[in-house]
């Protein structure tokens, strides 16, 4: 193909990452020139380009295909028609089971249509489908399925981003620049959650903060986005004289993150955008998974669960600061210490 637009609708950031081995493997499959389709809260363009595969992205709403968005009715659909088939593309590949964004692809005009052949889109796209058994997997498991029944091969499963030695530097060298450092490693704890009942809460990580530094490590930074600050204020007000030992990582460019958890000794944090940066960065991460299933797509998550079992109002209660510094202490981080 001449021209690929790739559809990857899902709105977090996660699921961008998620997909970056099948972007990688189908851009280089293609070796032509690919427009990645997808949501503007999946900030892809922070992390995904050129070097990616990925030469342009074309930013859509949800509301454009699907009723309660910004864009409802059937001018916003038209108005995707027409971006899409402004692409020129000659071929398409749907990573998602949308109806309205499948009858989307149609009216492109693109001559190759390919996706998971779920519902309707097995009337209306090209082969190879996915079995009804994997209709309600995973989004990456769906990926990876359809992958391997379209031949073409991933370097590795799990993502991974590629992080330069010099921004690692330099994203150390900004953590450490409100304050003296303290020599040694630090530790990364996500504060940020995308919704309330997935976030472990402020008490919790300050008990966790104390505990960590109790234990010998130098400094601790609370990663989160602006509206984090609330909460990373809190954290630091219940430390005490230790509060000047906490670094706060807010609002960072997704490249720059990724780049200072390449740099950290290991993880903890909610399940969210952070926790797949800082594991697609090469750190193993503790995700606490109180209120949702464990991540299953990179080996360095190591999921840290209530002993009372997934629950959506009380699982994240359940987890201990103690539980989590068992699971921390069982791997082998004591020679990252100062």
């Amino acid at each position: 193909m001449r021209h690929l637009a790739l559809v990857q609708p899902r709105v977090g950031i996660g699921d961008m990452i998620w997909h970056l081995p099948h972007i990688r493997a189908l851009a280089r499959h293609v070796a032509g020139r690919v427009t990645l389709v997808t949501r503007p809260r999946s900030m892809a363009d922070q992390f995904v380009g050129p070097e990616d595969g990925v030469h342009d992205i074309l930013w859509v709403e949800r509301g454009q295909w699907s009723p309660g968005g910004r864009h409802e009715g059937t001018a916003g659909m038209l108005r995707l028609i027409r971006d899409l088939r402004g692409l020129r593309c000659d071929g398409a590949v749907l990573m998602t089971r949308s109806r309205n964004l499948t009858l989307a692809v149609l009216a492109m005009g693109a001559r190759h249509r390919h996706g998971y052949g779920i519902g309707m889109q097995r009337r209306v796209l090209q082969g190879p489908f996915l079995p009804r058994s994997a209709w309600k997997s995973h989004p990456y498991e769906q990926a990876n399925a359809w992958m391997a029944a379209a031949g073409i091969a991933l370097d590795r499963p799990d993502p991974v981003l590629h992080v330069r030695v010099a921004d690692r530097l330099a994203a150390v060298q900004r953590l450490r620049a409100g304050g003296l450092a303290v020599p040694g490693g630090f530790v990364a704890l996500g504060i940020a959650s995308s919704d309330e009942w997935k976030n472990w809460g402020a008490t919790r990580f300050a008990a966790l903060t104390a505990a960590l530094l109790d234990s010998g490590w130098p400094e601790v930074a609370l990663v989160g986005g602006p509206a984090e600050q609330g909460m990373a204020d809190a954290i630091t007000a219940a430390l005490g004289a230790q509060a000047g030992r906490v670094r706060l990582v807010l609002g960072w460019h997704l490249r720059e993150l990724a780049a200072l958890l390449a740099e950290a000794a290991f993880y903890v944090g909610n399940d969210t955008a952070a926790l797949n940066i800082a594991a697609a960065a090469g750190t193993r991460s503790y995700g606490l998974f109180g209120a949702t299933p464990p991540l299953g797509h990179s080996p360095l998550i190591v999921p840290v669960l209530p002993p009372g079992g997934l629950d959506r109002t009380h699982g994240m209660a359940g987890i201990s600061p103690a539980a989590v510094m068992r699971a921390v202490s069982e791997a082998p981080h004591t020679a990252l210490r100062g």
